[in-house]
């Protein structure tokens, strides 16, 4: 079963400085039929004007993934992590039992466009951590580039979550397969152009809930760049 989640229909706010468009119930914008999906609660589409951002504020028990689509963020929390990421560069902050931090547009004459992700952890107070880790073109060309996942998934930014959290960018005519486990779930989530899963087709913004099927199958008649969730 597939149940897609239109672009049209997510969760918008237009703070001046920011525009976000929110995929589940997040802040101000809530829908209690869309408050997220397995471990996956929050998907936020953050496009940040040139100087401003989010201030130094505080998270717990969450694991957070970032992912810049153009510009770039500058981060700086409470452990001493200090950096910019740039489009290609993900970064993982566990939250653990507190953090604080900030994402700041880096620069004063361009936006910043990018994806915010939040995954429920499986431990809860744990200590928190940063990792960040950059993946080429070539890791993410016509594949599906593991980024992040389980502590165990070698080179990827490591998730406390049975998740694995995989990016691809597709150039026209690209098909792709992935196989699900039996009782494993996904979220497909297209950051920009547009694709067909299974037969339906999907757009800049569109996102997917998949449930009870054994495969998903992309073909990609232009270029486009996704997001997909591997879930228990």
């Amino acid at each position: 079963m597939i149940h897609i989640r239109r672009a049209e229909d997510r969760g918008h706010v237009d703070h001046g400085w920011l525009d976000a468009r929110h995929t589940f119930s997040f802040a101000s914008y809530q829908d209690p039929e869309h408050t997220g999906f397995r471990d996956l609660i929050v998907i936020n589409e953050d496009r940040v004007r040139p100087g401003t951002g989010f201030g130094t504020h505080g998270h717990q028990d969450m694991e957070i993934l970032t992912w810049v689509l153009e510009g770039g963020l500058r981060h700086r929390d409470s452990m001493g992590s200090e950096g910019v990421i740039r489009p290609g560069e993900a970064q993982v902050m566990s939250a653990g039992k507190g953090i604080r931090h900030s994402e700041v547009n880096a620069s004063e004459q361009e936006s910043v466009h990018l994806l915010q992700i939040w995954i429920l952890p499986r431990r809860l107070g744990k200590a928190p951590s940063y990792d960040s880790r950059r993946f080429d073109d070539a890791e993410l060309r016509d594949r599906l580039c593991l980024v992040a996942g389980d502590s165990d998934k070698g080179e990827a930014l490591p998730l406390d979550q049975d998740v694995e959290v995989r990016i691809g960018r597709l150039s026209p005519g690209t098909e792709l397969v992935h196989e699900l486990a039996p009782g494993r779930h996904a979220w497909l989530q297209v950051a920009r152009g547009g694709l067909w899963l299974n037969g339906e087709e999907l757009r800049t913004g569109d996102g997917a809930a998949v449930s009870g099927e054994d495969r998903l199958e992309l073909r990609a008649e232009e270029a486009a760049e996704l997001v997909l969730f591997d879930l228990r």
